[in-house]
């Protein structure tokens, strides 16, 4: 069975390229005067949308002219890039997409070797650091044998920023290699052409498996933007208008700091405010004082905000929050809408999708625990069996499970998405696109289903435990961990019991022993939950749940700390 949006397709996407989308067309509603980007600690340190694009120019003028970046064409020039949150960044983006050249993100809390890696795989061509991050470049450049004069460090401090030479000596240190010359980037309208191109590169987190190049395109990255925005300008024209504000909190890397911070906010007319790292009590003091009144975060930020006694009148600004990048219970999405004194809308997608292909209305209250209707323009298939259907010459063909039967309506599987949004596959990984594609649907790998034109995700296909043959999803096991009072934070994996012969449940959880036993934790569960989803592979405290910088829960870490298998009683 297809399932399409249940909302009307009132969007128009423009068929453009991102920097034309954003800076020429009427769609985006940024003025030649509007402060796109600020420093959060020092609001005065900004930069206008037409300062935005003489910069971009410029910085596209150095990259072709010095470093050759796009000199052979767009699409085939690696950046990669790795730095701290900095409000320039998103013009070295538009930068090195003016140039020609595809913008790979590195995470900044990389260690040398995995940076070393992600510059090997996409044979990069000019790698660029932040002064935070220079010495880990440094050392990546000589694990994967890369010139040092291609090394560039940008620092938004200086005036209109600083693009320095790594290699440079003290006498050359403060000298920006950015000159006054501009060149201006091509102008796309052509579909296939805008569907077909390579702008971005994000690396999958790699919690079940190796990262995986993610292409994004000139198509996607515009289709992303309207899409998430028409809800928000829906509702300006029908209940309140406010001014966008929304506070850079979350990694560039993963796709919601690139779209989320890059593209969105530009083209709302809205200002990003830039913090260089995570810092909750800032967090909170930023969003007070800059008066913030839209952002996107994932679960362990809001789950900090439901617990933390500092939350005060912090959220006064806030219109509009959503939540992303990992499943969020009922219980804490209640907690934490009545800390932020907005409903606190759930939305669904990967890096694959660039970014939402579902969310929950504004300040629409959804107990549900749904991840709000798809957007529009994007259908879904979900399936049991990965041969399950085909989409043939607008002809609709039969959904089946293994035994060649239809999956009923509302019955869990996993969830295959198509739509503008979707990438075209992964950097120079045929045997990952074989893997992931089927009939033009990408498989997200997450387990889920429709009911009442919304979409329900249950929890990821790698991560099911099957216990006696009947699937356990460990994130409504973690979902109602985190609800009790005592327990801080929570991470469920399933563990092998020799004993019983299948897998078992097993919780490790942040909380004072002194609150709280283990047997206190198990009783809690099996209290509300069903029998075959019982914490049989026992409790275990720790003092973290180890987590991606987006916000997963990394459970091949977890499965690390399982040494040996555990025999638990019925």
């Amino acid at each position: 069975m297809i399932y399409t949006s249940s909302k009307p397709a009132s969007t128009t996407i423009p068929q453009l390229d991102l920097l034309s989308f954003l800076f020429e067309s009427q769609e985006s509603l940024a003025t030649e005067t509007t402060v796109l980007h600020a420093e959060a600690a020092n609001p005065t340190e900004g930069i206008t949308k037409a300062q935005a694009r003489v910069l971009t120019r410029r910085i596209a003028h150095t990259l072709r002219t010095r470093f050759g970046i796009g000199q052979h064409g767009s699409g085939k020039d690696i950046v990669v890039v790795m730095s701290t949150g900095q409000y320039l960044l998103p013009i070295l983006f538009y930068g090195i997409l003016a140039a020609g050249g595809v913008a790979s993100f590195a995470s900044s809390s990389f260690r040398p070797e995995e940076l070393a890696r992600q510059i090997k795989q996409g044979s990069a061509k000019l790698c660029i650091s932040c002064p935070n991050t220079q010495d880990i470049l440094v050392s990546a450049a000589r694990l994967a044998d890369f010139p040092l004069h291609r090394s560039l460090v940008f620092d938004s401090s200086q005036p209109q920023g600083r693009l320095r030479m790594l290699t440079a000596d003290s006498s050359d240190s403060a000298k920006s290699v950015i000159g006054e010359s501009e060149l201006d980037w091509e102008r796309i309208t052509n579909k296939e052409e805008l569907e077909n191109s390579l702008i971005c590169l994000l690396y999958s987190s790699g919690t079940t498996g190796a990262p995986k190049g993610v292409k994004l395109s000139h198509a996607g990255m515009v289709a992303e933007a309207c899409l998430v925005g028409e809800g928000a300008r829906e509702h300006w024209e029908t209940k309140e208008k406010w001014d966008y504000r929304t506070l850079a909190h979350l990694p560039i890397a993963h796709v919601a700091g690139l779209e989320g911070y890059f593209v969105i906010p530009f083209y709302m007319g809205g200002t990003t405010f830039w913090m260089p790292k995570f810092d909750f009590a800032q967090f909170l003091e930023y969003n007070r004082s800059l008066e913030i009144t839209t952002f996107f975060s994932v679960p362990p930020i809001y789950l900090l905000c439901a617990k933390s006694p500092l939350v005060k009148d912090h959220f006064r600004s806030l219109k509009a929050a959503i939540s992303g990048a990992a499943p969020l219970g009922k219980n804490l999405q209640i907690e934490v809408s009545k800390k932020l004194g907005v409903f606190l809308a759930q939305t669904w997608g990967l890096s694959e999708t660039t970014g939402s292909a579902s969310g929950g209305e504004i300040n629409i209250e959804d107990l549900s625990g749904s991840v709000g209707p798809l957007y529009p323009h994007i259908n879904i298939r979900h399936v049991e069996a990965p041969h399950a259907a085909i989409l043939c010459a607008n002809r609709l063909l039969r959904i089946i499970d293994d035994d060649g039967n239809d999956c009923a309506p509302g019955t869990p599987g996993e969830v295959l998405v198509q739509g503008p949004i979707v990438t075209k596959g992964y950097f120079n990984n045929p045997e990952a696109n074989a893997d992931s594609f089927r009939d033009g649907f990408l498989c997200t790998g997450d387990i889920g289903f429709i009911k009442d034109g919304r979409l329900f995700i249950v929890d990821r296909k790698k991560e099911l435990i099957k216990y006696k043959g009947l699937q356990v999803a460990p994130a409504e096991l973690e979902a109602l961990l985190i609800s009790h009072p005592h327990i801080l934070d929570a991470g469920v994996i399933g563990i092998f019991d020799e004993e019983l012969a299948t897998e078992v449940p097993r919780a490790y959880v942040v909380a004072d022993r002194a609150a709280i036993s283990a047997a206190a934790i198990k009783d809690f569960v099996k209290s509300r939950l069903a029998s075959h989803k019982q914490l049989r592979g026992g409790v275990e405290f720790v003092t973290a749940i180890p987590k991606s910088a987006s916000g997963k829960i990394l459970r091949k870490d977890l499965r690390a700390m399982a040494t040996s298998p555990t025999k638990a009683k019925l």
